[in-house]
């Protein structure tokens, strides 16, 4: 890692709220499979940066930066998708989705020198994810199958929810570990045990806790899973098994994209919706506190509260600096 400058800092998104860069390396969600259909082209911002994914004729999306290499026209707005390609809007100029390179100009007899940046693009679990590293390096791990999300694995139809938020998913997911805030934010009736491990780019954390049910309270497990900053994996073995897919991507520095998606064993009546309606008030909770607070670079900590130190240790391998 590198040290930074004064110059850097501001560059990086690291301010008076936060001593940490605003964007950090790894797998984000830009988008879900089920809207984007071929030949679909959307505009999109993230990481301070405007970017525009489609897909091609062949069925496989791309996402490539915004602006068209040569007088800046946002492919966004107007761009075609040609094969596996992108056509600019402005003066034709077709760009690689893939690679970025330029492909065609109708007009000329010679290309010129010129690419766009495309940037990794994965599919999976039904999300469209890039990756995001502040020196351009290569992806350097994978995001998993999530095999409740696929069809006739005996859940209900994933259900995604959206909020943008101000503040970094890095400190809002301190939840992780913070397991005495489950009290006293989701009033559980007792606070958790928690055991959280790391294992080079994953977090995980076993929580066992109880629930209050109409029945009165029962033992519950959630298991929480952190692959990287951006893409989180919760179980919760507990009245009905519900498997949560948390996505966030930062799109600027003072806001994030989040979305949930909830899908609960499917045991036919209404139970999951009354158990996703639950969920989400639990993490709309959260929302004041994340929205509001600051980030202390070293808290104050009592021996009740949770792996901290755990967690901020493993949070450091996702930037390409110190801070």
């Amino acid at each position: 890692m590198t040290e930074t400058t004064t110059v850097d800092r501001t560059r990086l998104g690291i301010n008076d709220r936060y001593p940490f860069p605003a964007y950090p390396n790894g797998w984000f969600r830009v988008a879900y499979s089920k809207d984007l259909a071929k030949g679909d082209v959307k505009a999109l911002k993230y990481f301070g940066t405007d970017l525009v994914v489609f897909r091609d004729e062949e069925g496989t999306a791309h996402v490539t930066d915004a602006f068209c290499g040569h007088l800046g026209a946002h492919l966004g707005h107007g761009g075609k998708v040609e094969g596996c390609a992108i056509r600019c809007p402005f003066h034709a100029w077709k760009w690689d989705g893939k690679t970025g390179s330029l492909l065609d100009v109708p007009y000329a007899k010679r290309l010129p020198r010129a690419d766009i940046k495309a940037w990794p693009t994965v599919e999976l679990n039904g999300i469209v994810m890039v990756w995001h590293h502040a020196e351009d390096k290569a992806p350097t791990f994978e995001i998993p199958l999530v095999p409740e999300t696929e069809k006739d694995a005996g859940y209900t139809e994933p259900s995604e929810h959206y909020w943008k938020i101000r503040s970094r998913w890095l400190d809002m997911n301190e939840n992780a570990v913070d397991n005495v805030h489950f009290k006293y934010i989701h009033g559980t009736p007792v606070i958790p045990e928690s055991f959280p491990e790391v294992r080079d780019h994953i977090l995980e954390v076993k929580n066992i806790t109880k629930m209050t049910t109409p029945r009165g309270p029962i033992e519950a497990v959630l298991v929480t899973i952190d692959h990287g900053p951006g893409f989180q994996i919760v179980r919760i073995d507990g009245a009905i098994k519900t498997v949560m897919i948390n996505t966030a991507t930062p799109i600027d520095e003072h806001y994030s994209d989040v979305s949930f998606t909830y899908a609960v064993e499917d045991k036919g009546g209404n139970v999951g919706a009354a158990r996703i309606k639950d969920l989400l008030s639990q993490f709309e909770n959260d929302l004041p506190v994340w929205e509001n607070k600051a980030y202390f670079k070293k808290p104050r900590l009592c021996d009740g509260d949770g792996k901290f130190g755990l967690y901020r240790k493993w949070m450091k391998q996702f930037f390409s600096c110190e801070w």
